[in-house]
């Protein structure tokens, strides 16, 4: 059953879809951006955006988390026009805006000592992989069923895997290197046997254990505090590198990442995402010793570059981003309407008889099609997929972007109000009581 708002047309999305895959594959640039109905923009401000249909839609996609602040946030998009005016790129020596933004990471993230500053999430992580290899002399990474960490060959598997693979090398992609796909070894998340018994099996060869801080790329399972603070102690024990992939988490869920919340420091960070509210930004923070052992440092022996890497328009909307959220408002604005949706719609699930678990935390929302407790990825298996995707795709029908995919999260911003909220709730409501 479909919730098509009268108003709405989709013959200009689809005509420009369509003149798309004559010169892009498939018609977009990423491939999860690729819908069941083809959507194309062409405005976004505060909490919401227009497609080229002229729909205006209510944003809890956010581009996948970056838009922590709201579309074309003022402060960022002053500083954005600020730098583009002084210097484009020059490519050689620094710039004061690289400078101050390092800085600030390391003002604010507790494993950060020293950073640097890329592009991308993947690009930041693919670093924590060649550093971690390049300090240990190890091969080999753990990785937890159910977490993203970017399209490299080294940690793109067992992500969405189905469950007549669990237990099993899930690689992500065709053309994956044989060798890539043997040194990352699978365990299970929230379960430190699990990682102990990977260990013993593989002694001496662990370069790096990857934590996403919260599974976010299923929505949102997280971790328990025994599990984090035990791989602490199993890397120490170990001599294995903790690296923790706050892609989403940091600075969403606070200026100091989730690991603040935790209180339990990693030895290497990577941070992208809503860290320069939607422009290009990633940093690789840590101990001082491992940084130092990059290519940028006389005498390390990790190379690394990369031309944008510090950008002088990321840094500028990172910089802007850091400095809005700086006096606590935002992340208390962001935590007070994220328990007010996810409370809301579990009422509203609860008192319709339907079978929801709505996970979350902070900013994020996730209404599970399921009964709980989710510790873990297999616990999702038991998600009713097709239910999921029909409620996200009936909100979207209605004005509320939620992406129309199983166990995606969905995302507040700055720019979102209470009233938007309750709007998103009483929608809910008509669209759960008819799917009921």
């Amino acid at each position: 059953m479909t919730f098509q708002n009268s108003a709405m047309t989709f013959q200009n999305s689809a005509d420009l879809y369509a003149r798309a895959t004559r010169v892009i594959p498939g018609g977009v640039n990423s491939a999860t951006r690729r819908l069941a109905r083809p959507m194309a923009w062409e405005w976004a401000e505060g909490a919401y955006m227009r497609d080229v249909d002229g729909n205006t839609f209510l944003d809890y996609h956010a581009a996948f988390g970056p838009i922590v602040l709201g579309h074309r946030h003022p402060g960022v998009t002053a500083a954005v026009a600020e730098a583009i005016e002084g210097l484009d790129m020059v490519g050689v020596g620094v710039t004061e805006r690289e400078i101050q933004l390092a800085e600030k990471v390391v003002e604010h993230v507790p494993s950060a000592e020293m950073a640097l500053a890329f592009s991308t999430g993947s690009e930041a992580t693919y670093m924590a992989v060649r550093l971690a290899r390049g300090v240990t002399g190890r091969t080999k990474l753990i990785k937890f069923q159910g977490t993203f960490h970017g399209w490299h060959d080294y940690l793109l598997m067992n992500v969405i895997t189905p469950a007549e693979k669990i237990g099993q090398k899930d690689p992500g992609c065709a053309g994956q290197l044989a060798d890539a796909v043997e040194n990352t070894l699978i365990c299970r998340f929230n379960d430190l046997d699990s990682v102990e018994r990977t260990i013993a099996a593989h002694p001496g060869e662990i370069a790096a254990i990857f934590l996403e801080a919260i599974p976010h790329n299923i929505g949102c399972v997280l971790p328990t505090q025994a599990f984090v603070e035990g791989l602490r102690q199993i890397c120490d024990a170990h001599g294995i590198i903790l690296v923790f992939d706050e892609v989403i988490t940091g600075f969403r869920h606070g200026l100091g990442g989730y690991q603040a919340k935790l209180g339990v420091t990693p030895d290497l960070t990577t941070m992208a995402k809503a860290i320069a509210n939607g422009y290009p930004c990633a940093v690789i923070a840590g101990r001082r010793d491992l940084m130092m052992q990059f290519s940028t440092a006389p005498g390390g022996k990790v190379f690394v570059g990369g031309t944008y890497n510090g950008h002088p328009v990321g840094a500028a909307a990172a910089l802007a981003t850091i400095a809005a959220m700086e006096d606590g408002s935002v992340h208390r604005h962001l935590f007070a309407l994220g328990e007010h949706a996810r409370s809301g719609i579990q009422s509203i699930a609860d008192r319709l008889g339907i079978r929801m678990t709505v996970g979350g935390y902070g900013s994020v929302f996730t209404p599970y099609f399921m009964d709980g407790p989710i510790d873990r990825y297999e616990d999702l298996l038991r998600n009713d997929n097709a239910s999921d995707v029909a409620f996200r795709s009936a909100m979207v029908d209605q004005g509320i972007f939620m992406l129309p995919m199983a166990l995606k999260r969905n995302h507040i911003s700055a720019a979102h109000t209470l009233a938007d909220v309750e709007r998103t709730l009483d929608i809910a409501e008509t669209v759960l009581k008819t799917l009921r």
